[in-house]
């Protein structure tokens, strides 16, 4: 659909003192979804937990879609 775009995310959990994962920093912005899910993998190798996922969005009525995930590993949180 014209006007509309996609934005992809990157994000990684450690554990707290609790054992509950907590986001190791703030979601980061991917090129693509192949880019995401590499960078996605090799964070899962340092951290408790990985999330890639994307939304939707038409900027022309300020909407934004549902998360949609598209790689995920460990234990992760709230991300979105």
């Amino acid at each position: 659909m014209p006007g509309t775009f996609v934005s992809i995310y990157v994000l990684a959990f450690d554990l707290d003192d609790r054992d509950q994962p907590v986001k190791a920093f703030d979601p980061r912005p991917a090129a693509t979804e192949e880019a995401a899910i590499e960078e996605g993998r090799d964070l899962d190798a340092r951290h408790a937990g990985v999330i890639v996922w994307k939304r939707k969005g038409d900027p022309v009525v300020g909407e934004e879609g549902e998360p949609e995930i598209i790689f995920q590993s460990g234990k992760v949180g709230d991300f979105a």
